[in-house]
């Protein structure tokens, strides 16, 4: 790293954490044979009532790496998990980079269209799912008309404790697929039925793509970032650096967010395994459920995305002191409104912390500290041995001074190494090894970065930069609005104007377009003012549940095309 770089947040940083920490890589599984040796009977997960430890876990992906290496995974072939979080996932994941193969995760929510493309793009062979109405006829489809060799099946009734397993037939037949076994079925439990001894595989973690992660795909067709061991052991190394209070074998953390995304992944299943904590898992995510799980278990680490924190939030038993437990709330995947985070807090007692990154960085770049200054709408500062940079929109290579707006770059060991067969891509978003993150902000003289948006999502008003998420938090300002989203659409006297798309709380009294319009005068400028407010019953999400604007933008262009 540059040694004139700019770094303010070195006079600011956590006492207790050194920015200037050099990792060693490691390949990715070495975190859950370290919580096994030296946790063998803490408390792993707690997934529906049937609980596990550490050592069964190692035991069951030794044994599981075994049988995949049985059905021909060698180094460097793509498997993949098309699962909901369940133990299987996490025994899977773990077994594929053990036999030495590289994960390839899929959405359960992918359309079919969407998992063709994924499969031939990735050259996934193998695919790890279960036997359930949700998931399995997507897969079957697949084999027939992709590369899709193989798939491994397990089944709920593996995971679930007693009586569950039991009724679980009886009172969810209609959940479960009719799979008629063969050379490309194979059972989840026959893939375990060794000792374990699989063969063990050299791996280079600077250079071995552990995960292939798809992009969300918002900007065309999806990219694959390849993650390797060490981008995602040394970002799951600095989130645990994160918070020094961290207690290993002790910690109880809510597995809701899907661990098919990087979030999860990383700042979820892999942090709570180099912790050797214990994951409060749900198949989904699901309010009722998830709070009643909260009040039961009583966990002390919460990751999660604004909504999520919402939806806990307005929930009865919050208010009965349900959350009190949590001794602080990762927000990422997007923005944490301010008057959110400040509700949350007030409420529950515990700190959220609000973090930043892209899948393309493992995902973790920046993080507000646990212990020390939190700076409301702001991302944080940049987690141990890694840089970000505000950069020229158009010259890369010029660093913007502090407090002006640029373009966000992250320099760092959780840096992808490229996009899968995509150097073209690689080359124009890694360049003299700063990731562009296609985000706009500015950093304060403290070293805190401030998002103001995304370069794709700029409004220009008459040749002005507008930018919604400036529009979006003056609009959560007013008590009546419980979501927002604006987006630019096309006006023939100012080329652009911002429109609005809001849901208001039950809770409180109703307000009409023009109310709001005039409550944002005294917060915008005129060209920020929205031409339009629609009010919806609920606005459009993405898989991890955070705000979604390109189905409202596909929206209004058919609306001007029908025009």
């Amino acid at each position: 790293m540059s040694s004139d770089r700019q770094r303010p947040w070195l006079q600011h940083y956590p006492t207790a954490i050194d920015w200037n920490t050099t990792f060693t890589p490691a390949p990715l599984y070495d975190l859950l044979d370290k919580a096994a040796a030296d946790f063998p009977e803490a408390a792993a997960s707690d997934f529906l009532g049937k609980r596990m430890v550490w050592r069964e876990y190692k035991d069951l992906a030794d044994r599981a790496a075994a049988g995949l290496q049985a059905l021909g995974v060698t180094k460097g072939v793509k498997v993949g998990l098309f699962l909901p979080n369940t133990p299987h996932f996490i025994i899977a994941y773990y077994a594929i980079l053990k036999a030495g193969g590289t994960v390839v995760n899929y959405s359960p929510l992918y359309s079919e269209r969407e998992l063709l493309h994924q499969i031939e793009d990735s050259e996934t062979d193998i695919m790890v799912t279960l036997n359930l109405e949700a998931l399995y006829p997507k897969m079957k489809a697949m084999l027939g008309q992709s590369r899709l060799k193989k798939l491994v099946i397990g089944g709920m009734t593996e995971i679930l404790p007693f009586p569950k397993n039991i009724l679980f037939p009886v009172f969810k037949r209609g959940d479960i697929a009719k799979i008629d076994f063969d050379d490309q079925h194979i059972r989840w439990k026959d893939v375990l039925d060794n000792d374990g001894g699989f063969k063990p595989v050299s791996i280079d973690p600077l250079e071995d793509v552990a995960v292939i992660q798809y992009t969300g795909g918002t900007t065309g067709t999806p990219k694959g970032a390849m993650l390797t061991h060490a981008n995602l052991y040394i970002n799951t190394c600095q989130g645990v650096m994160w918070d020094p209070s961290l207690q290993k074998g002790k910690e109880r953390v809510m597995a809701v967010l899907p661990f098919f995304h990087v979030f999860a992944m990383t700042g979820v299943m892999n942090l709570t395994i180099a912790i050797a904590g214990e994951m409060l898992m749900l198949p989904r995510f699901e309010l009722e459920a998830a709070m009643k799980l909260i009040k039961q278990r009583q966990p002390t680490v919460l990751s999660g995305v604004p909504t999520m924190y919402r939806a806990f939030l307005n929930h009865p038993l919050a208010q009965d002191g349900a959350l009190k437990s949590v001794r602080f709330g990762v927000s990422g995947g997007a923005p944490l409104p301010v008057e959110l985070k400040k509700a949350f807090e007030e409420t529950s007692g515990c700190t959220i912390v609000e973090g930043y990154g892209l899948t393309e960085t493992s995902p973790v770049a920046s993080v507000n500290p646990v212990n020390g200054v939190n700076k409301p709408g702001s991302i944080g500062v940049p987690v141990p041995a890694t840089d970000l940079i505000i950069v020229d929109r158009e010259d890369p290579n010029k660093e913007m001074p502090l407090g002006e707006v640029g373009e966000i770059a992250i320099v760092g060991p959780q840096v992808m190494k490229g996009y899968w067969k995509n150097s073209e891509a690689t080359a124009k978003s890694i360049v003299n090894q700063k990731f562009l993150t296609g985000d706009l902000g500015y950093m304060d003289a403290e070293g805190y970065t401030f998002i103001i948006d995304r370069e794709k999502d700029l409004i220009l008003v008459s040749g002005f930069n507008v930018f919604p998420r400036h529009i979006e938090e003056a609009l959560y300002e007013h008590p009546a609005v419980g979501e927002a989203i604006v987006i630019g659409i096309p006006d023939d006297y100012k080329g652009e104007v911002p429109k609005a798309f809001v849901t208001l709380k039950s809770t409180e009294p109703k307000v009409s377009e023009s109310e709001l319009i005039e409550f944002l005068r005294s917060r915008l400028g005129r060209h920020e003012i929205p031409k339009a407010i629609e009010f919806r019953d609920s606005l459009p999400k993405t898989m991890i549940g955070k705000l979604s604007k390109k189905e409202l933008i596909a929206e209004e262009k058919n609306k001007q095309t029908k025009a």
